[in-house]
């Protein structure tokens, strides 16, 4: 996030995409909530589902899943021709507004309407309603991000920022809210393929020759080449190229899109390693299984979805053979021939920070005082709550045009519905932990398909009724869940449920640039069944 959470109030325009805000992140949907109730803030809601959060939202815009750059860059049209451009902010601090209104003076709300089915004029009056506020904040997450489209998708909302100066001031921003308690923090500290810690990217020299001094290692241990992501690792596996994997805090036999390839792979890579707390699914598929401590379990810095460096210190002792993740990775490089003596969590942070900007001024004292949020480049540095403020990294920020796409993969008359992935309020991910709470598990039990009422009928199906979702990948039984939720021709199943694993169905075409699959767009068909066989009987797992 460019803004910190507690700024939520201060914005007179919330603009939501791509968020299930009070299912995936209910805490910060509580600041969304009194900004609008409290501080008469306007919500923009963009999103195919009426969610929870379109009963405070004063425009709800449901799109077709994957239109999302078509209806962006008719916002984008709307606030040039209507001359809602923030003219000074631009002149002073942004380049390449002739070349994006270029590129969106064909895309008018009626084209847009056209293919996102939102009307014109909702598009117009969220044009206006985001470009006239005094502060108006635009959040976004994997809804926006999970498509072959994700990378554009953001550049677009980006634009809008930059177009209307609502960037760099409180109230403002561009705010993606992150997954999990710790993904910002993981990508802060290089866990991506193309970056050591801090974004630096492995492909610079002057970045190696700086990590390899820090580490105390030879320059030319560091490669130059950028890494595989999860779904290429896959594919990677099947041609030979890969002949190892040592997986942690994942499941990807739930998790991961295509799970038959998934499984192919995974049983056939010769040497499989999990690091888990839990034996899931894809621990049981591992040559090695390393028990790991849980976050109650062990000391470290969590890092969240507004840039801000948490001390997490242990509530539990540690179970059984379960050992932090930091000295079981010590000890396996060490058995390969590294030379590693870090004693402590603290001592790593303090490795890292002085190789990494934005965390130099941070170490365990401070934060053993309270959180602090990142850049915070000196011991004095308070931290900072707005980025952006005054000037951009590289000096003005970049309006980038793009074009739209649709999705890799579309209804037809065989496959008639878009299925789009998601997780609800109970449960996280392939529910590896969730799951094992038996008040949790009691509250939602099993997986649904959420089906609109005019496709419930014209398929002659009850709610509860058991029903086989098909893609051109796999299979999934479960039951009916009729609601208005879920526009007809849609349909929105989680994916928590080994019992109904949905990514069996999802498609794996990725992002070009960033490498996220297409878990939000994929066609499938229904048939819905007959008698009340059980969910475990339609549902064997998928051949060896």
């Amino acid at each position: 996030m460019t803004n910190s959470i507690s700024d939520i109030t201060a914005a007179d325009v919330l603009l939501v995409t791509g968020s299930n805000t009070t299912e995936a992140h209910p805490v910060l949907s509580l600041q969304m909530k009194a900004a609008v109730r409290q501080h008469g803030a306007k919500l923009i809601l963009i999103d195919p589902r009426r969610i929870e959060l379109a009963d405070f939202a004063y425009l709800h815009l449901r799109q077709k899943p994957g239109s999302d750059v078509a209806l962006i860059n008719a916002l984008a049209h709307v606030i040039i021709r209507d001359g809602l451009v923030n003219e000074a902010f631009v002149a002073e601090r942004v380049e390449g507004l002739e070349a994006l209104a270029q590129a969106v003076a064909d895309w008018t709300p009626e084209r847009a309407a056209a293919i996102s089915g939102v009307p014109a004029g909702q598009i117009i009056q969220a044009a206006h309603l985001y470009a006239q506020a005094h502060a108006a904040a635009i959040f976004w997450a994997m809804g926006i991000t999970q498509h072959t489209t994700g990378t554009d998708n953001v550049k677009a909302l980006s634009n809008l920022a930059l177009l209307t100066g609502h960037i760099g001031r409180p109230g403002t921003g561009l705010n993606p809210l992150r997954g999990q308690n710790n993904v910002q923090g993981a990508c802060d500290m290089g866990g991506l393929v193309n970056v050591f810690p801090g974004y630096q990217p492995v492909t610079s020299d002057e970045a190696r020759r700086k990590f390899a001094a820090g580490w105390g290692i030879p320059y030319e241990f560091l490669s130059p080449n950028v890494g595989l992501t999860v779904t290429e690792i896959m594919h990677s596996v099947l041609s030979g190229r890969v002949k190892a994997i040592y997986i942690m805090g994942e499941n990807p036999m739930l998790s991961d899109p295509n799970l038959s390839h998934v499984r192919q792979a995974l049983a056939q890579v010769p040497f499989l390693v999990v690091q888990d707390i839990f034996l899931n699914e894809t621990a049981e598929m591992a040559h090695v299984v390393l028990p790991a401590a849980s976050f109650a379990e062990k000391t470290g810095t969590f890092t969240s979805t507004e840039r801000r460096v948490h001390l997490v210190r242990p509530a539990l002792p540690l179970p059984g053979m379960a050992r932090p993740d930091w000295q079981i990775i010590t000890d396996v490089a060490n058995r390969l021939g590294a030379n590693w003596h870090y004693n402590s969590p603290s001592d790593i942070f303090s490795e890292m920070a002085p190789l990494t900007p934005q965390y130099a001024g941070i170490n365990y004292q401070r934060l053993a005082q309270g959180g602090l949020q990142w850049p915070c480049p000196t011991p004095d540095h308070p931290g900072t709550p707005i980025l952006h403020v005054g000037k951009f990294a590289r000096g003005k920020g970049l309006l980038c045009p793009v074009e739209f796409k649709p999705p890799a993969e579309e209804a037809d008359e065989t496959y008639p519905f878009i299925l789009s992935t998601g997780r609800i309020l109970f449960h996280w991910h392939g529910g590896t932990m969730s799951r094992r709470s038996a008040g949790l598990d009691t509250i939602a039990p099993a997986a649904e398909v959420e089906i609109n009422p005019a496709d419930a009928a014209q398929y002659a199906i009850a709610d509860g009724q058991l029903i086989t979702v098909s893609s051109r990948r796999g299979s999934v039984t479960a039951a009916a869940k009729i609601t208005r939720r879920s526009p007809a021709g849609t349909i929105f199943m989680t994916f928590h449920f080994a019992e109904a694993a949905t990514n069996l169905l999802t498609i794996d075409a990725v992002d070009p640039t960033a490498k996220i699959p297409e878990y939000k767009v994929c066609a499938v068909r229904l048939e819905p069944l007959t008698g009340r066989p059980s969910v475990d009987e339609l549902n064997p797992p998928p051949a060896e």
